[in-house]
């Protein structure tokens, strides 16, 4: 199912192990981590969790945080099972295989998700299945909007919901939330000083009604291409990101 040796992330904190020809964990996951506004005590939920990369990373940041993690691919979820085991994290995390379109289990402090980029006719889709799902929506019948219903019916009145994804989805995701959340922050992600930003975090509170705000961002790469000091700093410090 998964290779014979995980990768690490947050300076080796966490280990993950990956599935063969799945989605592999990249920054974005940690970098949604970083943003989870999550406090000792509270529930996490992860949609389209995957290999538990997210969830796994606000429970290596946050003491006596815990986490229930959703995904539609079973070996996903396997492997979201052996990483919580590997890291000493079973008795924090649940890890249910599930269309996060049937779940329903209210009541979650923050929910965070790392969805397909992609809509079902909009991208080229992978030779690997697995790796096509983890990309983009295969489905038609699956939008933006049913990733932001899930959250607004699994989180509590005044709870957080997290998103990273393409910044040109940001219309389309700020149109998803209407009028059912606010004090919406967006907050840019960009590769290179003066480049265009490809990545977007945006979080936002439930039932809240406060102006929504856009940040300055975080710049990601200096010009030779090594990580900036405050993207090393939530990399591999284990830093909020603001």
């Amino acid at each position: 199912m998964s290779i014979a040796n995980p990768i690490t992330v947050l300076n080796g904190a966490l280990q993950l192990h990956q599935v063969e020809g799945g989605f592999k964990t990249s920054i974005d996951a940690v970098l949604l981590a970083a943003a989870c506004p999550a406090r000792a005590g509270q529930h996490i939920l992860d949609l389209g969790c995957g290999v538990g990369s997210a969830g796994l990373c606000v429970l290596t940041r946050i003491n006596d945080t815990h986490l229930t993690g959703l995904d539609i691919q079973t070996d996903h979820i396997g492997a979201a099972h052996q990483n919580a085991g590997l890291n000493k994290f079973s008795e924090r995390s649940v890890f249910k295989c599930t269309d996060i379109r049937d779940f329903h289990e209210e009541g979650f402090d923050h929910v965070i998700c790392n969805p397909p980029y992609e809509e079902a006719g909009e991208h080229l889709i992978s030779p690997s299945a697995k790796n096509a799902t983890a990309r983009g929506h295969l489905d038609k019948d699956i939008t933006i909007e049913d990733w932001v219903k899930c959250a607004f019916n699994n989180v509590k009145s005044g709870g957080s919901f997290t998103i990273i994804h393409k910044a040109a989805k940001t219309q389309a995701i700020i149109r998803a939330l209407g009028k059912s959340f606010g004090a919406t922050e967006i907050i840019p992600l960009w590769p290179k000083a003066g480049k265009e930003a490809k990545r977007v975090i945006i979080r936002t509170i439930k039932h809240r009604k406060s102006p929504s705000r856009l940040h300055a961002g975080l710049v990601l790469h200096n010009e030779d291409g090594t990580y900036t000091d405050a993207a090393n700093a939530i990399l591999r410090n284990k830093e909020a990101l603001l």
